[in-house]
């Protein structure tokens, strides 16, 4: 499969989410959520955010404290470490907020789970930096953000991420398949895939393997009839073609 990125219609939702964050009114509604499914590319659109806008990217982890989260974003400025939660945080405020810099956390549940203190500090920073900050995570965390005011009243948009559209799944076989895939075949990844960017990928990986063992340069509907191509251990679909 080709290396890249598809910039598929989850993409372009949370670009303009991110679009209008930046031309707010309000300085303080700095913080937007993305949220959606698992398997959709939530993760693997906001890394690719990271790196072209050169934003801080963290993880958070359930063993996450205040001071952790501190330490982590302060290794990624390339900050000494070696002082109080008061100093590191004054000195992550003064090398982001000249810059701008955006700070983008994942699986951001972990920050919100028994109390909202990991993502108060986050709130300081971003008040006094006036930076963009984005919170990423299942749909839940709508609900968890909602239960503490000082946070949800700076959250500016929502992009919430959908299943692929068949549009979707034919740019996503035209830009990273390294086989020609027809639009039958095409259809039945978008039915097969439930329109899941993961499962999608690794119907892709089935087709070229498949087709590389038998000298196909160009995938049908026709060549893989009765053929699994996105297994999903949880949903059990009708084979291609209608095989049982």
């Amino acid at each position: 499969m080709k290396k890249g990125f598809v910039q598929n219609s989850n993409y372009a939702r949370f670009l303009q989410a991110v679009k209008a964050v930046e031309q707010r009114g309000a300085r303080e509604s700095s913080m937007m959520l993305v949220t959606g499914r698992a398997g959709l590319g939530k993760s693997e659109t906001v890394d690719r955010y990271a790196v072209d806008s050169q934003a801080i990217y963290l993880r958070a982890k359930e063993t996450w404290t205040k001071r952790g989260m501190l330490v982590e974003m302060a290794e990624t400025l390339r900050i000494k470490t070696n002082s109080t939660n008061h100093e590191l945080q004054a000195r992550i405020i003064g090398a982001i907020g000249p810059r701008q810099t955006p700070i983008v956390i994942d699986e951001a549940e972990f920050t919100v789970r028994s109390t909202a203190s990991i993502l108060e500090c986050v709130r300081d920073i971003s008040d006094l930096t006036e930076t963009l900050v984005i919170l990423v995570g299942m749909e839940t965390i709508e609900a968890q953000v909602a239960k503490y005011e000082q946070i949800s009243s700076r959250i500016y948009q929502v992009a919430r991420f959908l299943e692929l559209t068949e549009q979707d799944v034919q740019l996503t076989c035209k830009q990273l398949a390294e086989v020609e895939i027809d639009a039958s075949l095409v259809r039945e990844l978008h039915r097969q895939s439930g329109g899941k960017m993961r499962l999608l990928m690794n119907g892709i990986a089935t087709i070229e393997r498949i087709a590389k063992a038998n000298s196909l340069d160009r995938a049908s509907m026709e060549d893989f009839k009765g053929i699994e191509l996105c297994i999903d251990w949880q949903v059990r679909r009708p084979r291609a073609g209608g095989a049982r």
